[in-house]
């Protein structure tokens, strides 16, 4: 398990909900290329409306035709291993905007990995 605390960096990278890299979601893939670099963890939010370098408002609104909605990816651990991480944004983003902050990490806990399986009555089987 991954331990983090005290002083971290924050990756942000605010993309696009309809882009792509090879025909899959980008968002996706920065997560998967995130934990393949053994990067404590990532998290994707899809915003309700935003604009970017374009200047074009996305929105969830009903009325509105827009449905490339704004998502936004952070990851937290180390400034080492997020810097490390920058070259795989350099190929993956063409479009968006990749921010860092310094942070501080309070708590980061993972649930414990019980390797005994469970059975539908949420018993334990040996």
């Amino acid at each position: 398990m991954t331990r983090l605390t005290g002083d971290a960096l924050r990756l942000t990278i605010f993309i696009g909900e309809n882009d792509t890299w090879h025909r899959k979601p980008l968002y996706s893939q920065i997560v998967h290329r995130a934990r393949a670099a053994g990067l404590a963890g990532a998290s994707v939010f899809r915003g309700i409306e935003g604009f970017g370098a374009s200047s074009l408002i996305h929105t969830s609104r009903l009325l509105s035709l827009s449905e490339d909605l704004p998502v936004a990816i952070v990851i937290v651990d180390t400034e080492e291993r997020v810097r490390a991480f920058l070259p795989e944004l350099d190929e993956l983003v063409g479009e968006g905007l990749v921010i860092l902050d310094d942070c501080q990490v309070i708590r980061y806990v993972g649930r414990e990995e019980d390797p005994a399986p469970v059975d539908r009555k949420g018993k334990k089987s040996s």
